[in-house]
């Protein structure tokens, strides 16, 4: 399995109809970006959510997340959160959520 094909479609989901949406194959898995800024993602079974370098450790700190790493290198501003982290739809759609104002923050590409 390459990405969690059933988390991507409770993404899109969530982010069908935001303006300048579009997906992209990437890094193995699917990204989802606004106006060319990637908000979030799907990675085998975790979400990666682009929370920006001052909301890296408050978002680190929350269960079930880990710092975005697939490389041996570990991005700054990023968050990897493991399925427990977003089992309920409330849940999926608020790390979702911060994703999209995190991209939504940064100028169109």
């Amino acid at each position: 399995m390459a990405y969690d094909e059933g988390l991507a479609q409770r993404v899109r989901e969530i982010v069908e109809g935001m303006p300048g949406l579009d997906e992209k194959k990437m890094f193995g898995g699917v990204g989802f970006l606004l106006h060319g800024n990637m908000a979030c993602g799907v990675h085998k079974e975790a979400l990666i959510v682009r929370v920006g370098a001052e909301q890296d450790q408050a978002a680190l700190s929350k269960p079930h997340t880990r710092p975005f790493d697939i490389t041996g290198r570990v991005m700054k501003g990023w968050v990897m959160v493991d399925a427990a982290g977003y089992e309920s739809d409330d849940k999926l759609r608020g790390w979702v959520q911060l994703g999209v104002d995190f991209s939504m923050s940064l100028p169109p590409k």
